[in-house]
Parts: C-alpha cells; sequence; structure tokens
C-alpha cells in the first residue's frame, strides 16, 4: 500500500469525526411524527432494507428508534444479479405499505431525504452511487459490501471525508452481544486469538470474501481490533479459511462456509477465559446504531478499521491467486 493509502487509514477517522454537527440537515431533537428525521433508502434488491423499513417505520419502534421514519426509496440496486433483482418488486410492495414513496431517481429521493441507508446489494455501483449521497451531503449510513473492491472502497471513504459527510458502515454481526462484551468489556480479559466464522458465498464480480465472508471477518476484527499485518488463504473443497497474523503477534482466523448449514459464529480465546460468541440477534442492534450516527454525526466504527477489514479480504483475494503465500495487508492496493 503506498504511503498516502497508509496516511488516509490512520487519519480518515479524525477527519470523520471532526465534520461539525452544525452540518446535519436536521434537528437531533427530533422528537414527534412532525419532526421525524426523514431516511432515505438506496436499493430495495436486499432484505435488509424492507427490515430496517419495519423497524423504523413500525407502529411501536423501540426508544432508541423512535424519531426517525423511511419516507422514501429508489429501488435499484443491482441490474445484473438476477437474485438481487428478482426481489425488487416484492420488497417494493413491502415498503410502500409501510408508507415509503418510490422514487425514479436517486436525486429525487435525495431532496425528500435528512440522512440515507444506501443498502444496493450489488458493490459495482455503489462508489457512483455513494458520489450522489457525498454531493448531496447527506450522512449515509453504507451497508456490506461497501464496494467492489478496496480501491473503491477507499475512494468513498476518502470522498466522504473531504466533503465532510459522515459515513458509517458495519455487518449486523457485529453487535453480537458476546462480541461486543469481549471487546468493550473486558468479558475474558486480554484477547488472545479468536476463531470466527459464516457462510462464504461468491458473487461474481467482487472479491471472495465481500459478498458474504464479510459478516464472519467483521465479527473477527470486532473481537481483535484492528492491526493485522498479513493475511494467508487455505481453500478446502467445502471452505476458504484465512490466517490473519496481528501486529503483536496475535493470531485471528475467519472459515467461510461454502456449503452446508450457513451459520454465524465463533470463539473468542482471552486471559481469562475462552467464550463463544453466540448467535445472530437480528438488524435491531445494528439499526439502534445507526440511529445513533444519524443523530450525533459520529461513526461508532472507526474508518481506519472498517478499511482494514475490505484490505484484510481483499489480501485474502491476493493470497489464493498466490497459492496461500502470506500477504502484507499494507501492500493492498
Amino acid at each position: 500500500m503506498k504511503s498516502s493509502r497508509r496516511s488516509f487509514i490512520k487519519k480518515s477517522s479524525v477527519l470523520g469525526a471532526a465534520a461539525s454537527l452544525s452540518t446535519l440537515p436536521f434537528s437531533l431533537l427530533a422528537n414527534s411524527k412532525a419532526d421525524n428525521i426523514k431516511i432515505g433508502i438506496i436499493g430495495l434488491d436486499t432484505s435488509h432494507s424492507p427490515a430496517f423499513t419495519k423497524l423504523f417505520n413500525g407502529e411501536n419502534p423501540s426508544p432508541e428508534l423512535a424519531g426517525f421514519k423511511v419516507t422514501a426509496a429508489y429501488p435499484y440496486g443491482s441490474r445484473d444479479i438476477k437474485s438481487s433483482m428478482d426481489r425488487i418488486p416484492d420488497y417494493i410492495a413491502q415498503v410502500k405499505e409501510l408508507g415509503v414513496e418510490i422514487t425514479d431517481s436517486i436525486e429525487a429521493m435525495l431532496e425528500k431525504v435528512d440522512v440515507v441507508l444506501l443498502e444496493t446489494n450489488d458493490g459495482k455501483p455503489r462508489l457512483a452511487q455513494a458520489r450522489k449521497v457525498i454531493q448531496a451531503k447527506k450522512p449515509f449510513f453504507i451497508d456490506k459490501p461497501v464496494a467492489a473492491s478496496f480501491a473503491d472502497t477507499q475512494l468513498i471513504y476518502q470522498e466522504a471525508a473531504a466533503a465532510g459527510v459522515p459515513i458509517f458502515s458495519a455487518s449486523s454481526l457485529r453487535y453480537m452481544s458476546n462480541a461486543q462484551a469481549v471487546r468493550y468489556d473486558g468479558k475474558i480479559g486480554k484477547v488472545l486469538g479468536c476463531d470466527a466464522f459464516s457462510p462464504a458465498t461468491i458473487e461474481a464480480g467482487h472479491p471472495d470474501l465481500f459478498w458474504y465472508g464479510i459478516h464472519g471477518v467483521e465479527i473477527l476484527f470486532t473481537v481483535m481490533g484492528p492491526g493485522c499485518e498479513s493475511v494467508s488463504r487455505v481453500n478446502t473443497p467445502d471452505a476458504d479459511v484465512v490466517i490473519g497474523k496481528w501486529k503483536d503477534g496475535r493470531i485471528g482466523t475467519f472459515r467461510g462456509t461454502r456449503t452446508g448449514k450457513h451459520e454465524y459464529g465463533g470463539t473468542a480465546f482471552g486471559s481469562d477465559g475462552n467464550l463463544v460468541l453466540g448467535k445472530y440477534e437480528g438488524y435491531e442492534p445494528l439499526a439502534v446504531k445507526i440511529a445513533e450516527f444519524f443523530k450525533s454525526g459520529v461513526s461508532p466504527v472507526d474508518s481506519a478499521e472498517t478499511l482494514e477489514i475490505y484490505a484484510f479480504m481483499e489480501a485474502a483475494d491476493e493470497s489464493k491467486r498466490r497459492g496461500g503465500e502470506a500477504v502484507a495487508i499494507g501492500s493492498v492496493k
């Protein structure tokens, strides 16, 4: 990785946190139907879109989600991934029942909302879509995958930081209770290592782990924290096994399953014992963090950590191309 890229990964979180709250296009005190913070969605080709809409627009949302409403959506979205395209008509119907207006362009949607959920399932159009959101100065949550390459992911973060536009991305698996307790509450003392797993189905046009492996990789980084230096990858008939070496000598692994039952989880190893990380807990914990982000303008996940996650996955692809050779994350471009 060039020195400028390394510098950006280190400094990007500082730039994001420094964005003035006065630039947010709504009142932080919104608490009635008349002054709801209006959310727009880009992409109705993923189950995440109706799931978030149901949480924010339900008759009795949790207190943490009160004061928000999804009001407009642009459906597209992937236009060349059939499994995504086929979902769009049903998801349009679902969100319309919840009071969401469907627009015929991203630009029209942006005029109607305060903040954005960029949900397009396909990473390939993400950079172009994110640029429209950034130009409109709308804070946005960008779902997985941020883009279809590390280079595009980095560009999105660079351009958002340069424009002073708050950005946040995370898998919902980051907010598994035990993973959070290990990282922030010292539940098992000093973290010595972690083995994480998730499905890792592959979609053409994306580095292998970007499409679904991101979930397990995010579990791994939630527990271990940033600081991975090199990645090596071993492929088996049923799974991808990726071994990360952290700068302090710790080892963390990700096992991405391509066949069999799809499950999410892992085991964290600590100085005070080990802990099974548990099961997926749904979208609401992430939705709560998104709501907090929209109010504060500060991402709950350091942008440098998010960029390292995507560099880790890109390095895993490079290791695959090199027959399992260790690849330095700093060499990823």
